[in-house]
């Protein structure tokens, strides 16, 4: 079966001829990854083994998500793996990627103390980027989270797992609920109940806000087990919104459900010895009506990131 490769486009040889399995590195949204090698060049990779569902309505699957590879073949990005071939093989998908030692999680983690404010603006830097030009692309990650930040030796951020990924386009269409691990997931996405749910790409910002306070104090901003204690888990740290902060907040399906009233922590609270240009930075992407959320086109000309 032939497969795509970025470089030469469309060739009859086989990820198994071209490529060695060396090691199974864990599973992901859809696929089990593989650590590989390039037998031609020796270069280390990362392959990604799918089952193509032979159903039309699972979002997210490769059947339906046919134009997200297509858009992920296009990308080239420093901030985003490189997704190098893709071969289509009987009810599989193979997905080869570039190969990165460690995720974001695993990179905080392994470093001893907090990282300085250099680092931690190069980090959200370099993540915004990649969002970015994702958005720009037309396209929704959906699960933005430290595992899915791929960090090369460089200590590069490698955007990845797009299988939940989706195209949007205006006007927004219904998109499905289970979407972006529970401690990232915006507000609006808790609250708007399975069936009429439409958000957009301004969930991937928030997301990243979460991770910016993460990646800030070492752990987790808003840590929960269900939905509604994520709900009064993010209520208790930024306040209950209300009718003046999120216009439609309280007619939304499943208000109900979160009855618990906060008063909003200060940003040094949140994420003490943060500079104020941060902390600006950090409530923007945090803020609960997505209208009003900071975009990442606008989040990359913050007064934050000045002198990277």
């Amino acid at each position: 079966m032939a497969y795509y490769n970025r470089t030469a486009g469309y060739t009859a040889t086989s990820t198994k001829e071209k490529y060695e399995r060396t090691e199974k590195l864990g599973e992901g949204t859809y696929g089990v990854v593989y650590k590989g090698r390039d037998r031609e060049s020796g270069n280390t990779v990362a392959i990604k083994k799918i089952r193509i569902s032979s159903r039309d309505d699972d979002e997210g699957l490769p059947q339906t998500a046919l134009r997200e590879i297509g858009l992920l073949r296009s990308l080239n990005h420093p901030n985003i793996v490189k997704l190098l071939d893709v071969e289509a093989e009987d009810s599989k998908l193979n997905l080869v990627f570039e190969f990165c030692e460690k995720d974001l999680k695993k990179h905080m983690d392994s470093h001893h103390g907090k990282f300085d404010s250099s680092t931690v603006k190069r980090i959200m830097k370099q993540m915004i980027d990649g969002v970015t030009i994702c958005h720009k692309q037309g396209l929704i990650h959906r699960d933005l989270k430290p595992q899915n930040i791929l960090v090369d030796r460089s200590g590069n951020m490698k955007i990845c797992d797009f299988g939940l990924a989706r195209a949007f386009s205006v006007p927004i269409s219904t998109m499905t609920h289970e979407v972006v691990t529970l401690w990232y997931r915006a507000p609006e996405i808790l609250l708007a109940g399975s069936k009429h749910n439409h958000y957009s790409v301004e969930v991937d910002i928030w997301s990243l806000g979460a991770i910016f306070a993460e990646v800030h104090n070492k752990k987790a901003l808003f840590p929960a087990d269900t939905e509604i204690q994520e709900l009064n888990k993010i209520f208790s740290i930024l306040g209950t919104p209300n009718e003046s902060v999120w216009s439609g907040v309280t007619r939304m399906p499943d208000w109900k459900r979160s009855v618990a009233s906060y008063r909003a922590k200060t940003p040094s609270d949140i994420c003490p010895g943060l500079c104020a240009d941060g902390q600006n930075l950090l409530m923007s992407m945090l803020t609960y009506d997505p209208s009003k959320r900071i975009s990442g086109k606008d989040a990359l000309q913050h007064p934050y990131f000045r002198g990277i």
